[in-house]
C-alpha cells in the first residue's frame, strides 16, 4: 500500500480513533516532455531575472505577493512558516450533515482512512453508526501548513476523507453570465418528453464501463510510433447538422435511445408507466 500520507487521531466527541490516511485514486494522465528535436536532449527551464535577464540561484528567491503594478510585499521562508497553520494530528469532526446537502463542486480531493492496530472497535463503531445515519462529518486538519475543511464519510466498509474548498472559493452562478436568462416555464409536452428521453437513457452507476479512449488511444499511438510506424492523423468529422427545433431534436433522441441496446433491464418497478403528458407527446410524434 506504501506508506501513509499523514497519521493521526480522527475524534468525534470525545471518542478518539488514531487512523493513518492514503491516497484513494491514482490519475493515470499521459505525461510528455520537452525535448531537443534536434539532438534529442530534455530542455531544461531556469529561473531567470525579468529585469536582468540573469539565472538566479536559489537562495536569491524570495516570494511575493502583488499589490499593484510592479509591486510586491516580500516573504522569507522564515516569515511564511511563522504565518502557516501549526500541524496538527487531528480530525476533529464539529458537525454531522447529509451527504445529500453537499453539493459535489465542493469536494476536492479523496484519500482512504486505514484504522491503526487496536482501534478497529471505535473505526467500526463510527463507520457503522454514520451509515446508518446516512451521515457525513464535517471537520478540519492540518495538511502542508494549511488547514483544509473536509468531509469524512463512509465508503463501503471503511471511511474516506475529501479535503473540501471553502464557500468563498466556489464562484457564484450570477457572476458566470454577464445577463442571467429570464425564467421561462418548459413547454408541456418537451418537457414530458425530455423526461422520457432520461428515463430511456436511466441505468445503474458502472464506473468501469466509462473509459478513458483518449488516454488509450495516445497510449497505442505511443507504442506505434515507438515501433517506426507513421502516425496518419485521421480526418476531421463534419460538424452535425444544427437541429432548430427543440422539439425534433427530442424525437430524434428518442428515436435513437430505442433502437441502442441496454446494458441490463432495470429493476422490477423502476420504470413507471408514462404519464398522461407523455403519451400524448408520444402519440404526436
Amino acid at each position: 500500500m506504501g506508506r501513509p500520507l499523514w497519521r493521526g487521531t480522527l475524534s468525534f466527541g470525545l471518542v478518539l480513533v488514531p487512523v493513518r490516511m492514503y491516497r484513494a485514486v491514482s490519475p493515470k494522465d499521459i505525461h510528455f516532455h520537452l525535448i531537443h528535436e534536434k539532438d534529442g536532449g530534455r530542455v531544461q527551464q531556469k529561473r531567470v531575472c525579468s529585469v536582468d535577464g540573469e539565472e538566479i540561484p536559489s537562495k536569491e528567491i524570495v516570494k511575493g505577493f502583488e499589490i499593484g503594478k510592479n509591486q510586491h510585499v516580500l516573504f522569507k521562508p522564515e516569515e511564511l512558516e511563522a504565518l502557516s497553520a501549526q500541524a496538527s494530528k487531528a480530525i476533529e469532526i464539529e458537525d454531522f450533515v447529509k451527504l445529500s446537502e453537499i453539493d459535489p463542486v465542493f469536494f476536492s480531493s479523496t484519500d482512504y482512512l486505514v484504522p491503526e492496530a487496536g482501534a478497529e472497535k471505535a473505526y467500526g463503531l463510527l463507520h457503522r453508526a454514520m451509515r446508518d445515519a446516512e451521515k457525513v462529518g464535517i471537520a478540519r486538519m492540518v495538511i502542508r501548513s494549511r488547514q483544509n475543511l473536509c468531509a469524512v464519510r463512509p465508503l463501503g466498509d471503511g471511511l474516506v476523507l475529501s479535503t473540501m474548498y471553502s464557500a468563498d472559493e466556489i464562484v457564484p452562478r450570477d457572476q458566470v453570465d454577464d445577463v442571467e436568462a429570464p425564467a421561462q416555464a418548459p413547454n408541456p409536452r418537451e418537457l414530458a418528453m425530455a423526461n422520457q428521453l432520461i428515463e430511456s437513457l436511466t441505468a445503474k452507476f458502472e464506473p468501469e464501463k466509462y473509459k478513458d479512449e483518449y488516454r488509450e488511444r495516445m497510449r497505442a499511438v505511443i507504442q506505434e510510433k515507438a515501433e517506426g510506424k507513421e502516425i496518419v492523423a485521421p480526418r476531421d468529422e463534419e460538424a452535425p447538422t444544427k437541429v432548430v427545433s427543440l422539439m425534433d431534436a427530442l424525437k430524434r433522441s428518442l428515436a435513437a435511445s430505442e433502437k441502442k441496446p441496454r446494458a441490463a433491464a432495470a429493476p422490477q418497478g423502476a420504470r413507471r408507466t408514462k404519464t398522461k403528458a407523455a403519451r400524448t407527446a408520444t402519440r404526436s410524434r
